[in-house]
């Protein structure tokens, strides 16, 4: 949750109108924050089966809030990148939003499989 209240000092400090004080305060920690979002998609990613097809939100409780969260990380991520365009935020942001989604999908799967639960396996009709 700190994370994400970074995310959210720096969208709301725009490098090209916020003091120089403020945009140092508000600055994001990319490299860390954004490693250790891989480190953890790494993690939960080496139990895993591969993905073959696209998966449908499914797999318990669990497993679709965790998809609910990444749907929101998504529209979120969309939100961002008109900001990202303009010069307002740092692209690190974005960043460290998609991977933040991707981590989100990957624990989904994670959960799924712990609790033993089959994923749905996007079919087209």
């Amino acid at each position: 949750m700190s994370r994400l209240f970074d995310v959210g000092a720096a969208i709301a400090t725009p490098l090209d109108s916020a003091p120089a004080s403020k945009i140092a305060r508000a600055r994001f920690d990319h490299t860390k924050n954004t490693a250790e979002l891989e480190a953890w998609i790494d993690f939960h990613s080496g139990s895993l089966p591969p993905l073959k097809n696209f998966v449908l939100p499914s797999g318990g409780a669990c497993a679709a809030q965790l998809h609910v969260a990444r749907a929101v990380c998504r529209r979120a991520e969309r939100d961002i990148h008109p900001l990202v365009s303009r010069g307002s935020i740092d692209p690190e942001v974005a960043k460290y939003m998609n991977r933040l989604s991707d981590y989100l999908f990957t624990a989904a799967r994670s959960a799924a499989k712990s609790t033993g639960r089959t994923e749905v396996i996007w079919t087209k009709e």
